[in-house]
């Protein structure tokens, strides 16, 4: 479609959301949204209880193995090897290999309860998800859902299969790290007492500060999660809007303000994305610091742990107990709760959104009183819907005019016919009149409104101009014909089928609401089409280039007659004599003059139009 042809708009941009200055209401959302999600997750755990008792003793029992672990070290080396007694050494060395070896039977309890909890996670957002888009399609089939237009959630396939998939993996990696952390601290802490009491003085300070740290970043690091999704979602929107609207933005000439859109959906994935590297940032130094600090502390206070009395096999012990256990448990925990907690938490999010409610059928659409045929035609109207006074044209500075003080009045409900030879002005009329050209001089007014000092914006609630290339997108047929109106009902959809004759199409392609191949579309049943949304169109003023050239006779009468008979103004560009005679008048342009009347006033006036008609008759014949 030509942007005439188009209400301010190609294909309706989607565009992202950016959270860089959230609304006032941004943060009691959020606080909606935690609590929804947490009480969504301790409920499917209360259910639980009996999965996360067998859990906890599984889990001890790898608590009691980093114990062994750590002290078994340190009686290898305290009493056995720095005592000179290898055998013993050897010995407390063979209990901590035993400790090890029985961490496979843990590790399998543990992943064998596991799926208890999974599951029945994925079966009820599922579940959710089948009724919510169940509920969804049946609001939209019942008008329900505002729009009227039988379309089905997009989004219903992705969260029955990534969505959901998303939250079992990251809910099963959150359990096992959360789980394994606590309890392998726990074991440690224990060992590290056991072994001497100062180590808690060492351990306890970096380990809080860095657990502190990454708490703390949790909530802006689920924000910058969150964001960093819905700007990526917002590329690949726009992407496919795009792609599938590409004939419709160059038509249009919106190729700049596409692309615009299309930079600052990337920019702000790009920022999103900055902006969750800082926070993971923010992760890595937390690791180091409850990590990585607390062995640089071990060592650099280890001359004041041994003048303390603490033996140099506990200070191993020790090292064992940080470097084996608890720093792998804490970097593991905080890789998964800064990556997969919050994808887990962004897509319970949107999958614990209250369900929509179950639809009541709606009451039955009230008349359009667009779609009441007129009265009878008027004459002696004192408002036009159309005038150019001395209208010149050309293609460039020094170039022949192709209208050369043109003057024209088209009044409100006249069927106005345009003839003349290839190349003689016809179209460039058209444009000038939809205010898409502007003349090198004359004045063009629109409903006695001067174009020129029109706002483009204003423009197609006036006037609708259909090309002889009809432009399909990829959509539905419903949509596709209530492009120009996107509000019109069931109803008003109905009328136009039926007005211009479209029911043989409708079958061919399945329904209304059946997704169009536009490649797969004869170019008729494109003009069809385009037809089908300038008669459902709210502009008063209709102007057919050449609309209807690939149609047949009989579809063309058809398509001209319904088009008459709807309230407004008709111009079309003749394509055949049978054209012009269903016109109230005709103008013709032959270069030079430009003849205006009906068809016996132009047989009689002009010689340029009869023989045109005779052209017409010898094809015909």
């Amino acid at each position: 479609m030509s942007p005439a042809a188009s209400p301010g708009r190609a294909k309706e941009p989607i565009t992202p959301k950016t959270t860089d200055r959230p609304a006032p209401s941004a943060a009691p959302a959020e606080t909606d949204s935690a609590r929804r999600v947490t009480a969504f997750l301790r409920s499917l755990l209360l259910r639980r209880t009996g999965v996360l008792v067998k859990l906890a003793a599984w889990s001890a029992a790898e608590s009691a193995q980093t114990f062994l672990g750590g002290y078994c070290v340190a009686r290898a080396l305290d009493d056995g090897f720095l005592r000179g007694a290898p055998s013993t050494g050897l010995l407390w060395l063979a209990g901590a290999a035993v400790a090890i070896l029985l961490g496979a039977p843990v590790v399998r309890g543990v992943f064998a309860q596991l799926p208890h909890l999974t599951e029945p996670l994925r079966d009820q957002l599922v579940q959710g998800s089948v009724v919510r888009a169940l509920r969804t399609a049946t609001a939209t089939a019942t008008g329900g859902g505002g729009s009227g237009g039988g379309g089905t959630d997009a989004t219903a396939v992705s969260r029955l299969t990534s969505q959901t998939e998303i939250a079992r993996d990251s809910f099963a990696g959150l359990v096992l790290a959360t789980r394994s952390f606590v309890f392998v601290a726990v074991g440690a802490l224990v060992g590290l007492l056991s072994l001497a009491p100062q180590f808690l003085l060492v351990v306890l300070p970096p380990l809080v500060l860095g657990l502190a740290l990454f708490t703390a970043s949790l909530r802006p690091m689920a924000r910058a999660q969150h964001r960093y999704l819905d700007a990526d979602e917002a590329v690949g929107r726009r992407a496919g809007i795009t792609r599938t609207a590409l004939r419709d933005t160059v038509a249009c000439g919106a190729q700049e303000a596409t692309g615009a859109q299309n930079r600052r959906a990337v920019e702000e994935a790009a920022a999103a994305q900055r902006a969750l590297a800082r926070w993971a940032s923010v992760r890595t130094f937390s690791v180091a610091t409850a990590g990585q600090l607390l062995v640089l502390l071990l060592l650099a206070t280890a001359p004041w742990l041994l003048r303390q009395g603490v033996t140099a096999g506990a200070v191993v012990g020790a090292l064992t107990y940080v470097l084996q256990s608890l720093l792998p448990a804490l970097h593991t925990l905080m890789t998964v709760l800064g990556a997969a907690g919050a994808r887990l938490f962004v897509v319970l999010d949107r999958l614990t959104q209250p369900l929509p409610p179950v639809p009541t059928p709606a009451p039955p659409p009230a008349p359009d009183p667009a779609a009441v045929p007129p009265g009878p035609r008027r004459t002696g109207r004192a408002a036009t819907a159309l005038e150019l006074r001395h209208v010149r044209a050309a293609y460039g500075p020094g170039a022949r005019p192709v209208l050369d003080a043109l003057e024209l009045t088209v009044e409100q409900g006249e069927h106005i016919a345009v003839v003349g030879p290839s190349g003689i002005g016809k179209s460039t009329l058209l444009h000038v009149a939809a205010g898409m050209l502007t003349p090198d001089r004359g004045d063009v007014r629109l409903f006695g409104r001067d174009v020129a000092a029109c706002p483009p914006s204003e423009l197609p609630a006036l006037r609708v101009l259909i090309p002889q290339e009809a432009h399909v997108f990829t959509g539905t047929l419903r949509d596709n014909l209530r492009y120009l109106r996107p509000d019109a009902d069931r109803a008003a959809v109905d009328r136009t089928v039926d007005a211009l004759a479209l029911a043989p199409l409708v079958d061919r392609v399945g329904g209304l609401d059946r997704t169009l191949t536009p490649d797969a579309l004869s170019l008729g049943e494109r003009q069809r089409i385009a037809l089908g949304r300038a008669h459902l169109a709210p502009a008063p003023l209709l102007l057919l280039d050449e609309a209807t050239c690939h149609l047949d006779p009989v579809a063309e009468a058809t398509a001209e007659r319904a088009l008459s008979a709807r309230p407004g103004t008709l111009v079309v560009v003749a394509h055949r004599l049978s054209s012009a005679l269903r016109a109230d008048r005709i103008l013709v342009l032959d270069g030079t003059l430009a003849r205006y009347g009906t068809h016996d006033e132009l047989l009689a006036r002009s010689a340029l139009y009869r023989d045109l008609v005779g052209h017409w008759s010898r094809v015909r014949a």
